[in-house]
């Protein structure tokens, strides 16, 4: 049996690779996504390869992205070897941009979407202390923190307000629910 590609999405801030990070260490039946994304690789607090705009687009013409999309000025994308663990049956988790969920619904056979949530003094907190943005940047992430998932997408919708270990294991709980 295949494993399932699991998008999280969420506005900046909300915590997606956090969430993300800690469910793979929680259940060996998760992989993590290496995201390419055309920005310095220390930029910010998550685990990604930093490209150029110039390495990014010789890599996707090169056919090395099973998925890649454009937001707030930047490349992203997940490498093709993603697919060798949905092959051995694992179960792949990705920060996605809400934009590009249908054409990840299209392309995997199996697909979830754990969309993450959390109160705007929280985000706004957080995005603060990542130091990645301006304060201008930062409103503009606050103001499309509440943009709704496209038509026909489902989602399990999470709050991640609180403490992690709380949303991580009601994540798990969701993609492995425990049969009576």
């Amino acid at each position: 049996m295949s494993g399932r590609f699991v998008a999280v999405v969420g506005p900046s801030g909300v915590g997606k690779d956090s969430v993300m990070q800690a469910m793979a260490d929680r259940d060996p039946r998760i992989v993590l996504a290496r995201r390419v994304i055309t920005r310095p690789s220390n930029a910010g607090n998550e685990e990604f390869d930093g490209v150029t705009v110039v390495e990014f687009q010789s890599l996707k013409d090169a056919g090395a992205f099973m998925l890649s999309w454009e937001a707030h000025g930047l490349h992203y994308a997940i490498p093709i070897a993603a697919k060798t663990h949905l092959k051995d049956g694992r179960d792949v988790l990705a920060n996605l941009s809400r934009a590009v969920l249908i054409r990840a619904q299209d392309r995997f056979a199996r697909f979830d979407v754990i969309n993450l949530t959390a109160d705007r003094d929280v985000l706004a907190a957080r995005l603060t202390a990542r130091g990645r943005e301006t304060e201008t940047q930062i409103a503009g992430r606050l103001e499309r923190a509440t943009a709704g998932l496209p038509s026909g997408i489902e989602a399990t919708h999470l709050d991640n307000s609180g403490p992690l270990e709380q949303t991580v294991r009601a994540a798990l709980d969701c993609l492995y629910p425990v049969k009576a």
